[in-house]
């Protein structure tokens, strides 16, 4: 089993709020729902060689309606 470290993340309440829901319909827990859309992200750059995102310094916005 790989060693696991532990990371400090401070988010905005609208960004926890959303990834909180998002792992509650795909029945992970919050920490399994970062880690695993990091990965997603990671494979899809080693796949395309790029990054997902051209703007990923830009701040989300979110439609929490």
């Amino acid at each position: 089993m790989s060693e696991k470290k532990q990371v400090p993340l401070r988010l905005k309440k609208e960004l926890y709020d959303a990834l909180l829901a998002w792992a509650e319909d795909d029945f992970r827990s919050l920490n399994g729902q970062i880690e695993y859309l990091l990965t997603e992200c990671i494979r899809q750059r080693k796949k395309n060689g790029k990054y997902v995102s051209e703007h990923l310094d830009e701040a989300p916005k979110f439609d929490l309606q």
